[in-house]
């Protein structure tokens, strides 16, 4: 027998953005292999959540997915859903609305975010009462002088390697002591579930650095410094195959009359972000164009090469938003113009 390290992770009840929670559980368990077979639901205090009022404070945790903590001994990850007592989802549950039990939908998310500093409560390479050289030798950079947290960032991209993650890449972005990673996965629950996880074990890491992650899509303000999204590629068996320009402009029309309900769960605070400069589309319009990185959605040139087979990409969603919400609406509208 042995002792295994269970941490179950959820997302909590706050408003207007939610936040990761856990907790761990110890259990004996002989020849332990990691499955969600082998996983019992837990509980915890709802109240201390925003998720229960304290009479009736219990919420369940159902385990939806597992992966193995690179950081502990006989550790797990368990990404929880939240559910009522009698088993139907808790509201702040937005993994419970995702439509998409066949797998059909491939979601690759791009996490934007920046590196802060504990102590000056500003992001890394930014001076105490002042600004670091202008935006443009940071994106993609290479070197002290514009370079910051690359330790960190390598560390987080090892340990989701580690834990099984389906991680393609990183890179520093526009802004200084702003980076970005990119996940994969086929089925939208699966990427919103190791979207999530990622970002547990970003949070978790930048306790040993002194730092903390800012996910706002615009912490600096109205400056001219970049905001931080989370694009979403998306595809399904139609994009995938139709081979026709028609279909592809027929979803990406299907948009445009429910813009509204895409904003209000594409992240809170995205009207800073979205003002149709540093290369966003106004939050007021809706566009769609090949190639355009100043749309709303963009129409990758590989997937026009290959004749109109591939994968759209909303550059809406803001660096805060929830995985879940963000492909439920979308599944929602693809699913409503086919």
């Amino acid at each position: 027998m042995a002792k295994i390290k269970l941490e179950y992770i959820w997302l909590d009840g706050y408003e207007p953005t939610q936040n990761l929670r856990s907790k761990t559980k110890v259990e004996e368990h002989e020849n332990f292999k990691g499955t969600l077979e082998e996983l019992g639901n837990w509980s915890f205090d709802g109240s201390s959540t925003k998720q229960a009022e304290g009479g009736s404070s219990d919420c369940l945790l159902v385990p939806v997915a597992i992966y193995p903590d690179p950081t502990r001994i006989n550790g797990y990850l368990v990404m929880s859903e939240v559910m009522y007592a009698d088993g139907t989802p808790h509201p702040s549950n937005g993994r419970a609305t995702i439509d998409d039990e066949d797998d059909d939908f491939w979601f690759g998310f791009e996490q934007e975010y920046f590196i802060m500093d504990t102590k000056t409560l500003l992001p890394l390479g930014f001076p105490v009462g002042g600004y670091p050289a202008p935006q443009g030798m940071y994106y993609c950079s290479v070197g002290g002088k514009n370079t910051h947290g690359r330790k960190l960032v390598e560390e987080h991209a090892d340990l989701c390697i580690a834990a099984g993650i389906n991680f393609e890449g990183i890179n520093q972005e526009v802004a200084c002591g702003q980076w970005e990673f990119q996940l994969f996965a086929k089925g939208a629950k699966k990427a919103g579930d190791e979207i999530w996880v990622a970002r547990y074990l970003l949070d978790r890491l930048t306790e040993k650095y002194g730092y903390y992650i800012e996910y706002h899509p615009k912490p600096l303000g109205d400056t001219d410094w970049n905001g931080s999204g989370m694009h979403a590629n998306f595809s399904n068996e139609v994009l995938r195959t139709c081979g026709d320009q028609a279909t592809y402009e027929r979803i990406c029309e299907a948009f445009r009359p429910v813009t509204a309900e895409h904003i209000a769960v594409y992240g809170a605070y995205n009207d800073q972000r979205l003002t149709g400069k540093h290369e966003t589309a106004s939050i007021h319009d809706f566009s769609y164009g090949v190639s355009d990185r100043g749309c709303s959605i963009r129409i990758p040139l590989m997937t026009v090469q290959k004749g109109w087979k591939g994968w759209l990409e909303d550059r809406r969603p803001a660096s805060n938003g929830d995985p879940y919400k963000i492909a439920a609406r979308i599944i929602k509208t693809v699913k409503s113009a086919l």
